[in-house]
């Protein structure tokens, strides 16, 4: 109901007035520097560049004028800590070359799941172990699992058969349910997967619609063996006929 007293009713105008003004000088103030930060980081990013195309340029003129000995005084610079990291690195790249071999299948799956793993940039860790903890913490309470304190301070959790830090296995209904952040990654990772596996399809020249066996293992040896078909079908039919039928037997 509107006031019945003027002076009530203007004060309450002029408040509204005061908020609009307020909520709108908010909105320009937040939009300025939104617009000030993107200069600043495009800014940033200018002298960036800029410094790296310098440091690039002094480094290629310092190297042609010092020829032979510009590597052996380059590495005199480096400290003892940064020498052994980049041998590290080196050992490190070394043996993930040698792993890239094939080995067997389940080695094979296991890359492709560490892969992956590492690839869902995403993966909230911070939730599933403080989730961990919990779990942990509500066992050890209830005495599923002991806890052992060693000399050095240390805590740790300990189940029947001796596993460290690792719950047990409850036997309850798990009304846990993924958030929808995580069950878009999935999908997003399964879609992902089937367009890598068809386009792999395509790449040897396959369709999911073919019919019959597949001979070939990409288009040019499909071309290939279309080729030896129409030329000498006419004298194999019987034979590859025969093999057939003494198969089905």
């Amino acid at each position: 109901m509107p006031s019945s007293n003027p002076a009530l009713a203007a004060r309450m105008a002029r408040f509204k007035a005061l908020q609009a003004s307020r909520v709108e000088g908010k909105q320009d103030n937040r939009e300025s520097l939104v617009q000030e930060r993107k200069h600043q980081e495009g800014r940033d990013k200018k002298y960036e560049k800029a410094q790296q195309i310098k440091a690039r340029a002094e480094y290629n003129l310092e190297k042609q004028a010092q020829g032979d000995n510009f590597k052996r005084k380059l590495n005199m610079t480096y400290t003892a800590e940064e020498s052994e990291s980049w041998d590290k690195h080196k050992r490190r790249k070394e043996a993930n070359a040698a792993n890239n071999a094939f080995q067997d299948y389940t080695a094979e799956a296991s890359k492709v799941y560490k892969r992956q793993i590492k690839q869902l940039s995403k993966v909230d860790a911070e939730s599933y172990a403080a989730e961990k903890a919990a779990t942990l913490q509500r066992q050890v309470i209830s005495g599923v699992l002991s806890l052992v304190e060693t000399d050095d301070g240390d805590v740790y959790t300990v189940d029947k058969v001796g596993r460290i830090n690792t719950p047990a296995e409850e036997n309850y209904n798990c009304d846990h349910k993924p958030s929808k952040e995580a069950v878009d990654r999935l999908v997003e990772d399964l879609e992902k997967g089937e367009r890598a596996r068809l386009k792999a399809r395509a790449a040897r020249g396959m369709k999911d619609d073919d019919s019959g066996d597949v001979t070939y293992i990409n288009a040019k040896n499909k071309q290939f063996n279309d080729k030896l078909a129409r030329f000498y079908n006419r004298y194999t039919t019987e034979i590859r006929e025969s093999f057939e039928r003494g198969t089905a037997i």
